[in-house]
């Protein structure tokens, strides 16, 4: 199946500074999140991808077409930037829907498509003020307006939950997943792992412009399983159930969390762990209140792999 965005040997220098070091990477279809400090290569990346930047060394395709110098590969990209670029003195209709005129629609066309965009946004209430006027959460929706006017088969967010309140972040999700339902692929590069996690378990993890980890959250951290999986036991025998696990040869060490009442327990083996937890619970009346493993969540994943 050819990718989506497919990188091959990319590398992309400015100067002395290394922005991409020989980067292969090839994305399939649906929604990806791409990760990584300051610095590790995200927006370079999201540039070659758009065709903003040459690359220095390799190739950048996407939709199986090189991405450089091919401006008629822009009809099937949207591009949502970090950076605000707007004419202030513009209403964000206006805006949309000159952007729609760009992509080379007729007058009509345009401004029906930059009415169904700003609706799609949220924006429709606001969309006949000037831009100056509009709030951090208002430019935002009007860029994601402006990058899905065109309605793209591919879309890269750069950082588009930033500066938004909690109501604007809900539903920005809610237009990506919608957008992914009907078919659109979408890269989306952001510092909130909570909000990538609710829009998708593919990530992408970038580190001093190198590729750290690619897959499903889960299966990256299978593959770190050596460094031991943190699991929390909350019950009132506590100290009980220590003594029970120390003879287990999956539990590699233990230790008591006295303002919880309970343990976290390290294994290298989670799956055998979790096997043996429901007759654990039912043991010798342990009581089991709560299991949960913070280790599972991205942020965790994240850290591990940038910091090792």
């Amino acid at each position: 199946m050819t990718p989506i965005i497919a990188f091959d040997g990319v590398s992309k220098w400015y100067g002395n500074v290394i922005g991409l070091n020989k980067l292969t990477l090839h994305i399939p279809a649906g929604v990806t999140g791409l990760l990584g400090p300051n610095g590790a290569g995200k927006s370079t990346l999201l540039q070659l991808a758009t065709g903003q930047l040459r690359p220095s060394q390799g190739t950048v395709r996407v939709l199986g077409q090189d991405v450089w110098d091919n401006p008629a590969l822009n009809r099937l990209v949207g591009l949502c930037p970090e950076q605000d670029a707007f004419y202030e003195w513009m209403t964000g209709h206006d805006f949309v829907r000159t952007c729609a005129r760009l992509s080379g629609m007729s007058r009509p066309e345009a401004t029906a498509a930059a009415d169904r965009a700003m609706d799609q946004v949220g924006m429709t209430e606001n969309m006949n003020r000037a831009i100056r006027g509009y709030s951090k959460g208002m430019r935002q929706r009007t860029k994601l307006a402006q990058a899905l006017v065109h309605e793209p088969q591919v879309l890269f967010l750069d950082e588009p939950l930033t500066g938004t309140d909690p109501v604007a972040r809900r539903d920005m999700i809610e237009v990506v997943r919608g957008l992914a339902a009907a078919g659109c692929s979408v890269l989306v590069s952001s510092h909130v792992l909570h909000e990538i996690q609710a829009l998708t378990s593919r990530v992408v993890l970038l580190h001093r412009g190198r590729l750290v980890a690619e897959g499903n959250v889960r299966e990256i951290r299978a593959l770190i399983d050596k460094h031991p999986h943190r699991i929390v036991l909350v019950c009132d025998k506590f100290r009980d159930l220590a003594a029970k696990l120390s003879t287990c040869p999956d539990v590699d060490g233990i230790k008591f969390l006295d303002r919880e009442s309970g343990l976290m327990v390290e294994t290298r083996q989670p799956d055998t762990f979790y096997a043996r937890l429901p007759a654990l619970a039912l043991a010798d009346g342990v009581a089991l209140r709560e299991v949960y493993s913070e280790d599972d969540n991205l942020e965790a994943v994240f850290k591990y792999l940038v910091n090792k």
